[in-house]
Formats: structure tokens, C-alpha cells, sequence
């Protein structure tokens, strides 16, 4: 049975967010690799002019759209957040990659229907590879369907997190075991490493301290391609989340690597 979420998307939601997609691949595209000024967040994190550019011109193009939808963005807050449509933008998810030059980056793009996501964009715009993921229908890769791949045990898995560092406290030690206890661990990749997980490359990815706009738009490109993502107890993910999430591409292994976690 399809829900009243999946319902309620419509094609030309999808449309919006792969123009939105075109609009900030453009932009980013512009500053890559060019000398840009990298200021720091409060949070230490860097943020350059790239990242806020992207975001508002995809801003623009909801406002001229859908102005009754909301927008929740990294770079620019919240705008009517309590709107039954709401767009979370992460213009560039991978910054620190972006201002080194490396093209492991992305720019990530949802649709939440009364705060579930039914819509995803995780989108490459150096090597211009786009994942799609909508509530109800197969996620593809540039237009191709896409699958998970079957991996039933740690000991066979490839695990993926963006640093090591973001696993601070008591949440170190429980990163270890699931670390210890898969057959390849590789770090690095931000949002690309989940698409890559969706196309079947890579078995689990596990991290911390995500935003909503970090993982939004990951949810409905795993769970199309038959992954399953959830925060480190299992439940579903939602904008009141503690940032801990886990996707896996095998049911199997994300029921183990939560006893890992745990």
C-alpha cells in the first residue's frame, strides 16, 4: 500500500529538485578548483562562498515554485519549517573535500511530507552522476535503476565513514567494534559514499553528528535501491534525531552492525 507521503509526491516535485540540482551543480562548478576565501563556522566547519551561493540560488527557484513549501538549508536556516512540504538543501556535503580539490563531494537534495522524506537528490556535479530516490519508485543512477547488493555478515562488508573524528566519547569505542569487525574500512567520501552504497560498491556506511539536511536526502535514495537506513538503536530518522545513522545495503548486516553499535 502506497502511503499518504509517497502519495502526495508529484512530478513535478521531481522536476523542481533536478533543477535544483542543475541550478547548484552550476554554481559549484564555477568555484571548483579556483581560489575561493574559506571562512569558519562556528562549529569550526569551513564554509565558502560556493556553499552559499548554491543554496540560494536553489532557494530562488523553490520561492518561485512552491512558495507555500518550506526550506530548510545548511547555509541559510529555516524558512516556514512547519510547512507540510519542506525542502532540506546541503549545497555542498563534503566541504573540506571541495576546498582540497577532491571531487568527493556532493550537493544533496530533499522532500519531506510532513517531516518524512519522500524525495532524495544526491548529486555529483564534477563528475555529473545523479542518484534519485522517490518515495514508492526504484532510485537510479543517471536514469538507470539501481540495487544494493547482498552482504550478510560484517565479515565480508565494506564500511565507509567520512573521518574517524567524528566519533567522539562513548561513540568511539562503539565505531571500533563495528570497525573491528568488517573485512574493509575506507574514510573520505561524505555523501558520495552513500550513493555509492545504493549502487551496490560498498556495504555499510556508519556515522555521527549528521543534521537533517546530512542524511534527508540519503533515506529515500538507500531505501529505493533496497538498503535500509536508521539511527544507531534502529529507529526511523527524524529531524529530532541524535545524528548517529547507519545504512547498510543488506537487512541482514544492518541487524548486526546495530549490535555493534549498540
Amino acid at each position: 500500500m502506497t502511503s499518504p507521503s509517497a502519495a502526495a509526491l508529484q512530478p513535478e516535485h521531481i522536476a523542481l529538485a533536478e533543477a535544483l540540482a542543475d541550478e547548484a551543480g552550476r554554481v559549484v562548478r564555477g568555484y571548483f578548483r579556483q581560489p575561493v576565501t574559506v571562512d569558519d563556522k562556528p562549529d569550526s566547519s569551513p564554509v565558502t562562498i560556493a556553499d552559499r551561493e548554491a543554496e540560494a540560488a536553489m532557494r530562488r527557484l523553490i520561492a518561485a515554485r512552491f512558495p507555500e513549501h518550506g526550506i530548510f538549508g545548511e547555509e541559510h536556516g529555516q524558512d516556514r519549517a512547519d510547512a507540510e512540504f519542506v525542502w532540506l538543501l546541503d549545497p555542498i556535503d563534503g566541504t573540506k573535500s571541495f576546498i582540497s580539490g577532491v571531487p568527493l563531494f556532493g550537493t544533496l537534495i530533499a522532500l519531506l511530507h510532513n517531516g518524512q522524506p519522500v524525495l532524495g537528490i544526491i548529486d555529483q556535479p564534477i563528475s555529473r552522476e545523479r542518484w534519485i530516490g522517490a518515495a514508492g519508485q526504484p532510485s537510479t543512477l543517471n536514469g538507470a535503476p539501481i540495487r544494493t547488493r547482498p552482504c550478510a555478515a560484517p565479515e565480508t562488508a565494506t564500511l565507509f565513514s567520512t573521518t574517524p573524528d567524528m566519533f567522539a566519547g562513548g561513540d568511539e569505542p562503539r565505531f571500533q567494534r563495528l570497525r573491528r569487525a568488517v573485512k574493509l574500512t575506507r574514510y573520505g567520501a561524505d555523501c558520495y559514499a552513500y550513493g555509492l552504497l545504493a549502487a551496490g560498491f560498498l556495504d555499510c556506511v556508519a556515522e555521527a553528528n549528521l543534521k537533517p539536511y546530512d542524511w534527508s536526502a540519503l533515506i529515500p535514495v538507500i531505501e529505493g535501491a533496497g538498503g535500509i537506513v536508521t539511527d544507531w538503536q534502529g529507529a526511523t530518522l527524524g529531524l529530532g534525531s541524535d545524528g548517529r545513522v547507519v545504512a547498510c545495503g543488506d537487512r541482514r548486516l544492518h541487524e548486526q552492525a546495530l549490535r555493534l553499535l549498540a
